[in-house]
């Protein structure tokens, strides 16, 4: 269980704080809720059962873990699924799981892919692309958050591994 002020992770709105503690009833059931809003979203409140078992809330890494991830980024992703559709139930199905490694490890193989295509005037698929999109966002601002830097920082050395994997 969190406590109020606690940053964690939840699902796709990534960096959260935990405003509130407090018991809802809605529909005749009382349950306890947090209530949190994402960081980069001040304004918007989520309310959330706090065994809620259909998302992902996480405590934030600590600088050690950051940066065993971020030097993961130095060694090859997860396999590659040549079929579309199947490739992004698979990995959205892993993303899920909310295991930081095996996420690093996707958005690896979803960066690699994207440069070789790049190389040929090519781009991922528009699902490829959001879901890259969607974990960088994620993972990095958590990296940063736990390495006390930006998610600029991060980005950038992430794609200079990236790049060095590539050449």
């Amino acid at each position: 269980m969190f406590d109020i002020g606690d940053v964690i992770i939840y699902s796709e709105h990534g960096l959260c704080q935990i405003d509130d503690i407090c018991e809802k009833t809605i529909a005749g059931v009382t349950r306890t809720y947090y209530i949190l809003h994402p960081l980069a979203q001040e304004n918007l409140q989520i309310s959330t059962p706090i065994d809620n078992n259909k998302v992902v809330m996480l405590k934030t890494m600590e600088r050690e873990e950051a940066e065993q991830l971020l030097e993961s980024f130095k060694k090859p992703g997860i396999a590659w699924i040549e079929e579309h559709k199947k490739r992004y139930h698979q990995y959205l199905e892993l993303i899920q799981t909310g295991d930081r490694k095996v996420i690093a490890d996707i958005a690896i193989t979803l960066m690699q892919k994207n440069l070789e295509l790049k190389e040929n005037n090519k781009r991922l698929y528009d699902q490829d692309r959001k879901l890259l999109q969607t974990i960088q966002n994620i993972l990095f601002n958590e990296m940063a958050m736990s390495m006390n830097t930006s998610f600029e920082e991060i980005e950038e050395r992430v794609n200079n591994l990236i790049n060095a994997i590539n050449v």
